[in-house]
C-alpha cells in the first residue's frame, strides 16, 4: 500500500534521531534581504545557539531503506522495521512549506543508502537543485555525504549545501569491521577529503564538515576517541566532531546488552575536552595518555589535567601569562581577559576575583594571590578532589540533565 506523506515524515523524522552530527551555526551568503532564506552570520541555526536557545531544523533522512547491514544501526537492511522514501521533489515541498509557515530554519538531510551509493547520492542532489534552483531557497542546509560517492556528484552536493558531513561512526578500523563491514574509515574520510580538496581547488571558503563518533558502543578509550578527533582538527578534515552515546537498539552479541544506559556523562566530558582541544590549545596526550586512557567523570577535563599535573600549580594570579590563566580549572576565557585588565592597574588578591565575579570554586585550590594559598586544603591530588566533589553534595553528579550535558557542551563551561 502506497504511503501518504504524513507516514513517510513520521517514519524518516524517527529514523533521523540518532545522528547528532548537526551543530548551532549561521551561515553566511550574499543573497538579498527579502529572498527566501536569506541569511547572515547571526541568522539560520540549527540545535542550539551558544547561548542554549534552541532553533528549529528539518532533520530527516531521504529514505530509511539501506543496503548496509551495520550492527549498531536501525537502519540496518537486517532489521524488521517501517521503510519509506521521499522522492526528491517531495522533500523538497515539504522543506519549503514548513520554512514558509515558521515551522523550520533550516535542513539536515541525510539517507540510507538505497540501490548504491551514487544513486541515493544524486537522489539528494536532486532535491537540493529543486530547492536552491527552482524555489530559489537561500537558508542552512546540511548535507550527510554518502561514502563511496562520486567524486563528481560531492563537488554539485559541496556547491548547494552549507555545511557537509560523514559520519565515522566507530573510532577503529578493528570496530568497523566487526560492526560496519560495508564501511572502512577511508571510505567515511573520502567524502570529506573531495569536499576539502575541491575548495583548496577553487581558492574559495571552506565548507564546514562534521562527523559523529558513537560512543559506548565498542571498547576504544577517550584516549582513543581524542586521538582521532585531534588529527582529524590538524589535517583540517572537519570543523567539529560531534559524540553520541551509544543508545542500544539491536540486541547482538558484539554489543552492550540491549538494557545498558547511555554513557551520557562519558559523551559530556569527551565534548568538554574536545572543547580544550579547539579553544584552549590542549593537545590530546596532555589531556589523555597511557596512564590515564579515560577522563574521570566525577570532573571536567580540565580539572582532571591540573590534578594530574600538580607541578604547575598554584600559579600566582598576578605573574601568570595569558596562557597558563587559561588552564585554571574554573576560569574561561572571559575570566583570563577579565583579569589581565585588572591587574594592569593593581595586584589582585581574592576578594578581587570575587568583585570581578571569577568563579573560586574550582580555581581557589590551584592559585595564589599575592603569594597567598587558600588554607582549607593541601596542594595535594586526593584531598583536592574530595574537596571538590563535596562541594557537589547538592548536585546529582552521575547523571545530570540531557539539557544541561548538551548546552555547557556547546558553551564550553570549564
Amino acid at each position: 500500500m502506497k504511503k501518504d506523506i504524513f507516514e513517510k515524515m513520521e517514519i524518516l523524522a524517527d529514523s533521523a534521531k540518532y545522528d547528532v552530527s548537526c551543530s548551532s551555526s549561521g551561515s553566511d551568503n550574499n543573497y538579498k534581504t527579502g529572498q527566501i532564506g536569506a541569511t547572515h552570520k547571526s541568522g539560520i541555526c540549527h540545535t542550539f545557539t551558544a547561548d542554549g536557545r534552541c532553533v528549529s531544523l528539518l532533520k530527516v533522512l531521504l529514505t530509511n531503506y539501506c543496503i548496509y547491514d551495520c550492527v549498531y544501526c536501525i537502519n540496518r537492511k537486517s532489521n524488521e522495521i517501517k521503510r519509506a522514501a521521499f522522492a526528491p521533489r517531495e522533500l523538497a515541498d515539504i522543506t519549503i512549506n514548513f520554512y514558509k509557515r515558521n515551522y523550520i530554519e533550516g535542513l539536515f538531510l541525510s539517507s540510507g543508502i538505497i540501490d548504491s551509493e551514487d544513486h541515493t547520492s544524486n537522489l539528494i542532489l536532486r532535491a537540493l537543485k529543486i530547492l536552491r534552483y527552482e524555489y530559489h531557497f537561500n537558508g542552512y542546509i546540511h548535507v550527510k555525504l554518502i561514502p563511496g560517492t562520486d567524486e563528481k556528484i560531492i563537488e554539485q552536493i559541496v556547491a548547494l549545501a552549507n555545511r557537509v558531513s560523514s559520519n565515522i561512526e566507530l573510532p577503529s578500523d578493528k570496530s568497523l569491521k566487526l560492526l560496519a563491514p560495508n564501511k572502512t574509515k577511508e571510505s567515511v574520510l573520502q567524502p570529506l577529503k573531495y569536499a576539502r580538496d575541491i575548495s583548496l581547488e577553487k581558492d574559495t571558503k571552506p565548507i564546514g564538515m562534521s562527523t559523529q563518533l558513537i560512543v559506548g558502543a565498542t571498547p576504544e578509550s577517550d584516549k582513543d576517541i581524542l586521538k582521532l578527533s585531534s588529527v582529524l582538527y590538524d589535517k583540517a578534515l572537519l570543523k567539529r566532531v560531534y559524540y553520541s552515546a551509544y543508545i542500544p537498539v539491536n540486541d547482538d552479541k558484539n554489543l552492550p546488552a540491549i538494557v545498558t544506559k547511555p554513557p551520557l556523562l562519558r559523551e559530556h566530558r569527551l565534548y568538554q575536552a574536545d572543547w580544550l582541544l579547539r579553544f584552549y590549545d590542549f593537545s590530546w596526550d596532555e589531556i589523555v595518555d597511557d596512564r590515564n586512557p579515560n577522563l574521570d567523570e566525577d570532573v571536567d577535563p580540565k580539572t582532571f589535567w591540573a590534578l594530574n599535573n600538580l607541578q604547575f600549580f598554584p600559579m600566582e594570579i598576578n605573574k601568570a601569562s595569558k596562557d597558563e590563566l587559561l588552564r585554571i580549572p574554573g576560569i574561561g576565557v572571559r575570566g583570563v581577559f577579565k583579569i589581565l585588565k585588572a591587574r594592569r592597574f593593581k595586584s589582585l588578591d581574592f576578594g578581587d576575583l570575587r568583585k570581578l565575579k571569577i568563579s573560586l570554586k574550582r580555581a581557589r585550590y590551584f592559585i595564589t594571590c599575592k603569594g597567598k594559598y587558600q588554607k582549607d586544603t593541601p596542594l595535594e591530588q586526593d584531598k583536592i578532589k574530595t574537596a571538590l566533589l563535596s562541594s557537589k553534595i547538592n548536585t546529582k553528579v552521575n547523571q545530570p540533565s540531557l539539557f544541561d550535558l548538551q548546552y555547557s557542551s556547546i558553551t564550553g563551561e570549564l
